[in-house]
């Protein structure tokens, strides 16, 4: 592996680890204190969250993380024979499928769905408490892939 691709390794390495981190956060107790609230409150809270999460920060964590894993993996196919090749494949693939894919199939159309309901309208306290059960379960699935993608990264650095 030459310096170049260390160093892409090393922050993508970065970003896999703050995008765990985010969704961590969330799991550990940024829904969960959500859900302590009366159901009208948590569903007007997530919406001012859903909104104020599509900024430039959190979509370069996110996609620019991707970006530079697509990156190596092309690396990782053009070099299959370095010892770390098949570590960073592994975990550029972690994180596209566990985070990029899971947050566009899953985590966005709830969050669209929730988007939609009026706090304080009928049926409101049921979306709320079906879609805090389904986006956790996903939140959880994008916790651990950043997690794992971060430690095959890390692994790849540390074998290159």
């Amino acid at each position: 592996m030459n310096r170049v691709m260390e160093w892409v390794t090393l922050g993508t390495v970065l970003g896999s680890g703050l995008a765990a981190g985010v969704f961590f956060a969330f799991s550990g107790f940024v829904m969960p204190a959500l859900d302590r609230l009366p159901p009208a409150q948590g569903i007007t809270a997530m919406q001012s969250l859903n909104k104020l999460a599509v900024t430039p920060p959190l979509m370069t964590v996110l996609f620019g993380t991707a970006l530079t894993g697509a990156a190596l993996s092309v690396w990782a196919v053009t070099s299959w024979g370095q010892r770390p090749a098949p570590w960073v494949l592994a975990g550029s693939v972690v994180y596209f499928l566990g985070v990029i894919v899971v947050t566009i199939a899953a985590n966005v159309p709830l969050n669209n769905a929730l988007d939609a309901v009026r706090p304080e309208g009928t049926g409101a306290a049921a979306h709320w408490s079906s879609f805090y059960s389904h986006w956790m379960a996903w939140n959880h699935v994008r916790a651990g892939a950043a997690l794992g993608a971060a430690a095959l990264l890390t692994v790849a650095y540390r074998v290159g």
